[in-house]
């Protein structure tokens, strides 16, 4: 079927908190450690500027483009603002605000697709799909469970972005619950 997500596709993730207003997961800035990119938070465009609301989605398990995406799988989730805008990775601990709620680690983007082990690879779980046959699909609503330490978390969109500045919503960590509330780790596919 055409709707459904194949790896080298490229896509937009909209956040799920508060009726799907959290916006799109996005890069913004040069980040300031060694080995990183940018800083990621979400924006309430998926096209903010060009790239930076657009991933494209790799296997971390040597599955060729083409090949469908199926739910549980291993996946990088490569920026490609400029270009090349590096791969979504977990970095330190969440901030102090952020743990009081679960937060783990903080999210941004490496230049490489495992910038130690583990960092930018994501589990990719559809809450479900139609028809029910493992496949990720454009609009299902996915969890991304990060592997760092064999237990780096669930993405989420969780409090006002530090600056709020050039489009940016809100900021984004990973979370040792799966969707602590207020649909914060929901992410909903659209294609690019």
């Amino acid at each position: 079927m055409a709707n459904e997500l194949k790896y080298g596709d490229q896509i937009h993730l909209q956040n799920g908190y508060n009726g799907w207003q959290g916006g799109y997961l996005d890069t913004i800035n040069n980040h300031t450690l060694a080995g990183l990119k940018h800083y990621v938070a979400t924006a309430n465009s998926a096209t903010r500027a060009k790239g930076t609301g657009t991933w494209e989605i790799v296997s971390a398990s040597g599955k060729a483009a083409g090949q469908p995406v199926l739910s549980g799988d291993l996946v990088h989730l490569r920026n490609l603002y400029a270009g090349d805008g590096g791969y979504l990775d977990t970095v330190n601990q969440a901030t102090s605000t952020q743990q009081t709620v679960g937060g783990k680690y903080g999210v941004a983007t490496a230049q490489s697709q495992d910038r130690t082990p583990g960092s930018g690879r994501w589990r990719i779980f559809a809450q479900t799909s139609t028809p029910g046959d493992q496949n990720v699909r454009e609009g299902d609503v996915v969890h991304l469970w990060n592997t760092y330490d064999d237990n780096g978390g669930f993405l989420e969109a969780n409090q006002n972005a530090a600056g709020n500045t050039n489009g940016d919503k809100l900021d984004v960590c990973t979370n040792a619950y799966f969707n602590r509330g207020g649909n914060v780790a929901d992410w909903k596919i659209q294609k690019a």
